[in-house]
C-alpha cells in the first residue's frame, strides 16, 4: 500500500460526498473570514457525518478499512473540536506497516457551520518527502472553493499566505434585496413592458379583426411568435415570415418573439433598431442579403485570426472560460457584420422601453458533463432585462450575466459579453460541423474548402500555422459548451423543493431528486443550443406567469417538419404543462399543408397554436395569394428546400442572391396565404378572454 493510496470518504446530508486523497490531510493554519454578503439560512436537516477510510486502488474496487460516525449536531457554531477515532488493531497495524505513518491516526475536525453546512479539514502526519509540495484545499460550498498553499521544508505551511475561506460565524439577517432575483413571477421591467405593449396590441387587434369596440386590458390576448432553428435557412426565412406578418398588421399584435440557433441571429440584428417593427422591413432584409451573399473566406484570414485571438485572450483576462463556442461567436460576427459589433443584450432594452416592439426571448439549455440532454437539461431564457433558469426561479440582470455570484450576491463584476458570444452559444449545435472541419484543417483555405467545397487554391499554410496553434491554445474548455459563472452558486435547495409546483413543472432530469447534484452546486453553467434537446423556443412561452393565449409556431427545421412539434407535445404531456393536442392524419404528415390551427379546445387553459411548417406548396404556382405565376415566372417558384442539391442546407453559410430572395419571398407568401387561419386564431383568443371575464 503506497503512501498515496489512501482516501477518506465523507458523507453527510448537508454535504456532497467528498473523497480526500491522503496527501490532502495536512496539519496547517487556516484563516477563516466571515463573508461580506449576508446569508440565507436553509431549513433544518439532520447532520450526521460518515467518515470512511479506504485503500484506493486503480484497477480494482477500493478496499474499505473502517467507518466511523459523528453527530455534528452536538457542535456549537464556530466551535473547533479535536477528535480521536480508534480503529481495530489489525487495521491500525496495516496502516502503520504499510505506509510508515504514526501509530495514532489523528483527525482534526475543523467544523464550521456555513448555512449549517460543515467544512472539514482532516489532518494526518506527513512523511518528509512531501516537503516543498503544493497542496490544494477545497471547502465545498464556499465562495473561494479551492485554495493552493505551499508546504515548506519544515512541513509547516507558511503563515504569510494562509488558505482563506468565507463562512457565516453567526446567524445574520437576510437583506431584502439580493443581486439574484428569486421568484417565479415576471420581473418588474417585464410587467411594465406588458402594460406598455398593450397600448400597441389592443388597437392593432381591433383593426385586423375589424372589431367595433376597443379591447379592454383583460380582453387583449397575449400573442407570441415562436421560431425554431435551422442555421442560415432559419435566419433568412424568418425575415420573410416577419414581413408577411407586418403586411397583415399582425406583427403589432404580438407581445413576444422567441428564438434559438439561427433565428437568434435575425432577432439580434432586428433589435439593434429601436423601432424595427414600426418600419418597413425591406431595409433590414436588404442588409442581411448583403452579408448572406458575400464571400466568406476572409472570415479566417490572417487579419481575422489575429483579431479572434486578441478577443479570446481578453475574455480569459476577464476571468471567463473560453471554448470553441467563443471562437464560433467571433466567426459569426464576421459572417453577419462588416466589423466589430459592440452590441450587447441589455442594449436591446431601448427597443422595448416604450412597448414598441415584441419582447425578444432567446433560449438555451444548461447541461452536465456526464449526462446527455435527454437525462439532464434545464431551460435558460435570455431577455434584455434578465437571464434566468425557469426551473429554480432564479434570475440576474442581463448586464450581470457572466459575473461571479455567491449566495445571491454579486461578488465580482465581469463586463457584459458582446452579443456575438451569446449568438455563438445560442447556436452551438450549428458549430459542430465547423469544429470538425476546423480540427481537420491545416489552413484557413483548407477550412473553407472542406466547409463550402469550393475549389480554393492553397496559398500555403506557413503564415497561418503558428496563429492557428495559438488560437487553439486560447480555447480552454469543452468545444460545444459555453461556460459562464453560475449565479446559483452558494444557494441550497429548500428541504421540500420537490413539492413546489413551479419546480415540478420543469422537473425532468434524472438528478432532480438529488439536491446536491443540481445546478446550485456547480461552479459554472454549461450552456448549449436548445436544438441539442428539442428544436423549439416555446418553453418560456408556457410559463403560466406569461399567460400566452396564441402561439404562431414558425418551423424552419430540416428534415421532418413535425418532429419538433411532436417532441414538444410529448414533453408537455409528461411534465403536466398545458398544451393543445396536435392531431395530424397520416395523410397530412406525409403531405403537409402550409398552416394548421390547433385551438386547444379540449385542453382548457392551453394556448391556441398556429403551426407553419417550412414547405413549398402553393408558392410553386402562385407568386402572391390569388395571383398565379406566368410561364416565365414558374422558375421563381422552384425552391428546393430539402433536396440533396438544395442550397438551403443547415450548414450552408453563403447563398446566391436568387436563393436568398426566393426563400424570403416563400416565407412571406406562406404567412399571407393563410391570413384566414391567423384571423380565426385571434378571434378565438379574444372570445375566450371575454368569456373568461364573465
Amino acid at each position: 500500500m503506497s503512501s498515496l493510496s489512501q482516501c477518506v470518504s465523507l458523507q453527510a446530508k448537508c454535504l456532497h460526498g467528498v473523497d480526500f486523497p491522503s496527501a490532502s490531510f495536512l496539519s496547517c493554519s487556516f484563516s477563516l473570514h466571515p463573508p461580506t454578503p449576508h446569508n440565507i439560512l436553509p431549513f433544518p436537516f439532520q447532520n450526521v457525518l460518515e467518515l470512511a477510510l479506504y485503500d484506493k486502488d486503480v484497477a480494482t474496487q477500493d478496499d474499505h478499512l473502517f467507518t466511523v460516525y459523528f453527530d455534528i449536531a452536538k457542535l456549537s457554531l464556530g466551535e473547533q473540536v479535536f477528535m480521536h477515532f480508534k480503529c481495530d488493531s489489525q487495521v491500525r497495524s496495516e496502516i502503520r506497516n504499510g505506509i510508515g505513518w504514526k501509530e495514532h491516526v489523528c483527525l482534526l475536525f475543523c467544523l464550521k457551520c456555513y448555512l449549517q453546512n460543515l467544512f472539514l479539514l482532516l489532518v494526518y502526519g506527513l512523511p518528509r518527502h512531501m516537503k516543498g509540495s503544493q497542496f490544494s484545499f477545497k471547502v465545498q460550498g464556499s465562495y473561494e472553493g479551492t485554495q493552493d498553499i505551499m508546504l515548506g521544508s519544515d512541513l509547516v505551511f507558511s503563515s504569510s499566505s494562509p488558505a482563506k475561506f468565507h463562512y457565516a460565524r453567526y446567524k445574520q439577517p437576510t437583506p431584502d434585496q439580493l443581486d439574484v432575483r428569486l421568484g417565479f413571477d415576471l420581473c418588474m421591467q417585464e410587467q411594465d413592458f406588458l402594460c406598455k405593449r398593450r397600448n400597441y396590441v389592443a388597437p392593432a387587434l381591433k383593426k385586423v379583426l375589424q372589431l367595433e369596440q376597443d379591447l379592454l386590458d383583460h380582453e387583449t390576448p397575449v400573442v407570441a411568435i415562436m421560431t425554431t432553428g435551422g442555421g442560415m435557412r432559419s435566419l433568412t426565412a424568418l425575415y420573410g415570415s416577419l414581413r408577411g406578418l407586418k403586411k397583415l398588421n399582425v406583427l403589432d399584435c404580438a407581445t413576444y418573439l422567441t428564438g434559438l440557433s439561427g433565428t437568434t441571429w435575425t432577432m439580434s440584428n432586428l433589435y439593434r433598431d429601436a423601432d424595427w417593427s414600426q418600419k418597413d422591413l425591406d431595409k433590414q432584409i436588404s442588409e442581411a442579403r448583403k452579408h448572406m451573399t458575400k464571400c466568406k473566406i476572409n472570415s479566417l484570414s490572417l487579419e481575422y485570426l489575429k483579431y479572434y485571438k486578441k478577443q479570446l485572450c481578453q475574455r480569459k483576462r476577464e476571468g471567463r472560460k473560453t471554448s470553441f463556442i467563443d471562437l464560433w461567436g467571433l466567426v459569426l460576427e464576421s459572417l453577419l457584420h462588416d466589423g466589430k459589433d459592440n452590441h450587447r443584450l441589455s442594449d436591446q432594452q431601448r427597443a422595448i422601453d416604450r412597448g414598441q416592439n415584441p419582447l425578444p426571448i432567446y433560449t438555451a439549455v444548461n447541461v452536465k458533463n456526464n449526462y446527455s440532454t435527454l437525462d439532464f437539461k434545464e431551460w435558460v431564457e435570455f431577455t434584455p432585462y434578465e437571464v434566468g433558469l425557469q426551473k429554480y426561479g432564479a434570475f440576474v440582470r442581463a448586464e450581470d450575466f457572466g459575473s461571479e455570484f455567491f449566495m445571491g450576491r454579486l461578488m465580482k463584476k465581469v463586463p457584459e459579453s458582446r452579443i456575438c458570444f451569446l449568438e455563438g452559444m445560442w447556436s452551438s449545435l450549428f458549430s459542430l460541423n465547423v469544429l470538425y472541419i476546423w480540427n481537420s484543417s491545416h489552413s484557413s483555405e483548407d477550412f473553407w474548402h472542406r466547409w463550402t467545397r469550393d475549389k480554393i487554391d492553397n496559398i500555403g499554410k506557413s503564415s497561418y500555422f503558428f496563429l492557428t496553434v495559438a488560437l487553439r491554445g486560447a480555447l480552454t474548455d469543452r468545444p460545444c459548451v459555453a461556460q459562464e459563472h453560475n449565479f446559483l452558486k452558494g444557494f441550497q435547495m429548500h428541504n421540500d423543493y420537490l413539492e413546489n409546483k413551479h419546480f415540478c413543472r420543469w422537473k425532468d432530469t434524472v438528478l432532480d431528486t438529488f439536491p446536491n447534484e443540481l445546478t446550485q452546486s456547480e461552479e459554472f453553467l454549461s450552456l448549449v443550443d436548445t436544438g441539442f434537446f428539442i428544436n423549439t423556443s416555446i418553453m418560456p412561452l408556457l410559463k403560466p406567469e406569461r399567460k400566452v393565449d396564441v402561439i404562431l409556431h414558425l418551423n424552419y427545421s430540416a428534415g421532418s417538419q413535425i418532429q419538433a412539434l411532436d417532441q414538444t407535445c410529448k414533453y408537455c404531456s409528461e411534465q403536466g404543462i398545458l398544451f393543445p393536442r396536435v392531431d395530424l392524419s397520416e395523410k397530412d404528415r406525409k403531405n403537409l399543408k402550409e398552416c394548421y390551427l390547433f385551438d386547444g379546445a379540449e385542453t382548457p387553459g392551453a394556448p391556441v397554436l398556429l403551426f407553419f411548417p417550412l414547405i413549398n406548396d402553393t408558392f410553386q404556382k402562385y407568386k402572391a395569394p390569388g395571383q398565379k405565376r406566368s410561364e416565365s415566372e414558374m422558375e421563381d417558384g422552384k425552391v428546393d428546400l430539402y433536396g440533396r442539391c438544395s442550397p438551403y442546407s443547415t450548414y450552408s453559410i453563403q447563398y446566391t442572391e436568387k436563393a436568398y430572395d426566393r426563400l424570403v419571398q416563400m416565407g412571406e407568401y406562406n404567412i399571407l396565404n393563410n391570413k384566414d387561419l391567423i384571423m380565426q386564431a385571434l378571434h378565438t383568443a379574444v372570445a375566450r378572454k371575454r368569456q373568461k371575464k364573465k
